[in-house]
């Protein structure tokens, strides 16, 4: 063990130099995690200050476990190279980003999911510290064939004990790994916000609790060492506090989560994540925005079909964030002529599609209503229909407009892929009815292309 590096007249402390480099470590992750999110927030100010305060914290925490050692010997303790407890650490670093959270205005729980990946891998990185100065925080004496002795550590043992800092440094690899992944996830989808720090608090404390049964710790409180019963209360509160943004979040429309994802993240390209149909088995080479807006190269095949087929009247259902509409009304400036009837029966979500529709320029082409597909009134005949609604009314409202659909006009239908089966039946009942002639495009969440049979004699 080296518990010190001395350079000439200089001694640098080695579970100090770890703690350094485990801070380092944080702030690439942190500053990542803040670039992939697209926020502001300065990760050296939130490195530094969260870091020193948990140091901080988890030096006070350890001393007022033992409040009568530390007052019959307060200056040395205080600045003593050891003594700093996982749980002080992790109060004083969340006061601080809550404060920092506030600065910046942020939410709370964004600043602190953010915070999460980092502080796992600043964490593990400053066990190696302890490993390599043997400050005591290794394990029960063992037989196991990786055991080891610390006979020049800062606490000494002679004895082959587990060495429980690089347990615990490759159970934080584990959980930064999937806490990095996590927020990727939540990059691609709406996920609850807070998720990635109540795991973090989950895992943490579990991994912590666990190590605890052959660490030399002493027992206190029911047989556990103080940092168990830490441990136990950080599981306890992730687990309340996911439970809650869980419920919370299925409490929610689906369409309003993805509203609120959408205008925080704004317009993002991802790779299509809908699962693979035996018709289309890669949807990875599709592109996406969210999972309710059609697939970019279906929103470019409306535009080309408008500029294709040079309907006069297009009627679509579910507008939704009106990239859709957007995508046809091109089509239609480009044609010089026609125009698209759009219905959004949600306020809410109207009044995002609506904004959007009035920046775009676009808005002389398109009729946006707040109305349910199945009360929208439409005058004169329909060239194009583009459903795209909720998908239990996608029968009733073809049927409903397809006497006003002109025989050689076109019927687009989306959703309709083998998984999706009720859409894709849909149509296939209405062609059996000899309504409708019917193409099913391969596309990830499936594309109907049909013509009423009329239009086929």
């Amino acid at each position: 063990m080296l518990p010190f590096i001395h350079l000439g007249p200089l001694t640098l402390g080695t579970y100090g130099l770890l703690v350094a480099a485990g801070l380092l470590c944080a702030f690439f992750v942190l500053r990542a995690d803040l670039r992939r999110r697209g926020l502001a927030a300065d990760p050296y100010a939130i490195i530094g200050l969260t870091g020193l305060a948990g140091l901080f914290g988890a030096k006070l925490y350890q001393l007022l476990e033992e409040p009568r050692i530390f007052l019959a010997h307060p200056v040395r303790l205080l600045f003593s190279p050891m003594g700093f407890t996982w749980f002080g650490g992790l109060l004083g670093g969340l006061v601080t980003l809550v404060l920092l959270a506030q600065n910046n205005r942020m939410p709370v729980l964004q600043m602190l999911d953010v915070a999460s990946p980092a502080a796992a891998l600043g964490y593990g990185i400053g066990r190696i510290g302890c490993l390599i100065s043997g400050d005591g925080d290794y394990g029960i004496p063992t037989s196991l064939p990786w055991g080891m002795s610390f006979p020049n550590g800062l606490v000494p043992t002679t004895e082959w004990v587990h060495p429980t800092p690089i347990y615990e440094f490759l159970v934080a690899l584990l959980i930064f790994y999937y806490l990095w992944r996590q927020g990727a996830k939540s990059l691609r989808g709406p996920r609850p916000v807070g998720e990635i720090f109540s795991s973090y608090l989950i895992l943490t404390g579990v991994a912590r609790f666990l190590v605890e049964f052959i660490r030399i710790n002493p027992r206190t409180v029911f047989g556990l060492t103080n940092a168990q019963a830490a441990s136990l209360f950080s599981v306890v509160a992730g687990g309340v506090l996911l439970a809650t943004l869980k419920r919370r979040f299925r409490g929610q429309k689906p369409t309003h989560r993805v509203l609120r994802h959408a205008t925080e993240r704004g317009d993002v390209l991802q790779p299509e994540y809908h699962r693979a149909t035996p018709e289309c088995p890669h949807p990875e080479r599709w592109r996406m925005f969210d999972s309710q807006t059609a697939e970019v190269e279906v929103l470019e095949f409306l535009k080309t079909l408008v500029t294709t087929v040079k309907p006069e009247l297009v009627v679509e259902t579910g507008t939704f964030m009106g990239m859709s509409t957007l995508r046809i009304a091109e089509g239609l400036r480009q044609n010089g002529f026609g125009r698209v009837i759009t219905c959004e029966s949600d306020p809410v979500v109207f009044a995002q599609a609506k904004a959007r529709i009035e920046a775009s320029g676009l808005a002389p082409w398109i009729d946006c209503r707040n109305e349910s597909s199945l009360e929208l009134r439409v005058e004169g005949t329909i060239d194009l229909l583009f459903s795209d609604s909720d998908v239990p009314q996608r029968e009733q409202e073809v049927r409903r407009f397809l006497p006003q659909i002109n025989p050689h006009g076109l019927i687009l239908i989306h959703d309709a892929s083998s998984h999706v089966k009720g859409v894709r039946q849909v149509a296939l009942r209405l062609e059996q009815e000899g309504l409708i002639s019917v193409l099913l495009l391969s596309t990830p969440r499936g594309l109907v292309v049909a013509q009423k049979r009329q239009g086929r004699k």
